[in-house]
């Protein structure tokens, strides 16, 4: 079966969780709305009758539409080995990626901490201030837990020696907050060394580094959820 991705063209957004989880199990999709259906075919689907998804990222698999990045995974992680086998297992993980879902609305609201219809140049003096909570309470608290997930485990990986979906999305976060704040995030790894770890791993696995190497993975830019402005990396 060939998965259809449904996101927008132009950003990784919340979208690039499912890519990474899609690319890690060697599956075979389609980025739906970068090829010649472009979003029009995207925005059918959320139009359409029955159980419509509310927004991308959605998953079409077969005569399934998922939506909603951790429900994706939590589907994707059970068919390709990107999940524990157990009940108790599976939901740990689903857990753990609705709280870095959480996080990822923290990041984007360090530059739009007004709401998503304002510009970024109408909220700066907020994104400043929003910012500054942000790198102070917030990241110590979220990169803090998931670090001290890698201590406990004592793993490679966030639930032990095998890799989940989980572990590919804080890859992403940590490249993230690399692009966004290159100097706040230089200063705070040595306080994340086994997540900082736990990115070059992923980076380095055969999939994953021949997904970053290509033109499937899309840049980050200004327009996503990690932006980079310089007021902001004080």
């Amino acid at each position: 079966m060939k998965y259809e991705l449904y996101y927008w063209p132009e950003i990784q957004g919340r979208g690039e969780y499912v890519r990474l989880a899609l690319e890690e199990a060697g599956a075979a999709y389609v980025d739906v709305a970068r090829g010649s259906r472009g979003t029009a075919a995207m925005m059918k689907l959320m139009d359409g009758r029955g159980t419509p998804p509310f927004a991308p990222p959605f998953l079409k698999a077969g005569k399934l539409v998922i939506g909603q990045t951790a429900n994706i995974l939590l589907y994707l992680g059970a068919r390709h080995g990107l999940a524990p086998k157990t009940e108790g297992g599976k939901l740990w993980v689903h857990q753990l990626q609705l709280t870095i879902a959480d996080f990822v609305l923290e990041v984007h609201d360090t530059h739009h901490p007004l709401g998503p219809s304002l510009y970024y140049e109408d909220a700066r003096p907020a994104a400043k201030k929003r910012t500054a909570e942000f790198w102070d309470e917030r990241v110590p608290k979220y990169l803090g837990y998931f670090e001290g997930l890698l201590e406990s485990n004592g793993g490679a990986y966030v639930t032990g020696r095998k890799l989940t979906y989980v572990d590919l999305s804080l890859f992403q976060i940590v490249a993230g907050l690399r692009y966004a704040f290159p100097k706040r995030m230089k200063a705070f790894e040595s306080d994340i060394t086994g997540l900082v770890g736990l990115h070059d791993r992923v980076a380095a696995r055969p999939n994953i580094k021949a997904y970053l190497a290509s033109e499937r993975r899309i840049a980050f830019n200004e327009q996503g959820i990690f932006r980079r402005y310089k007021e902001l990396d004080a």
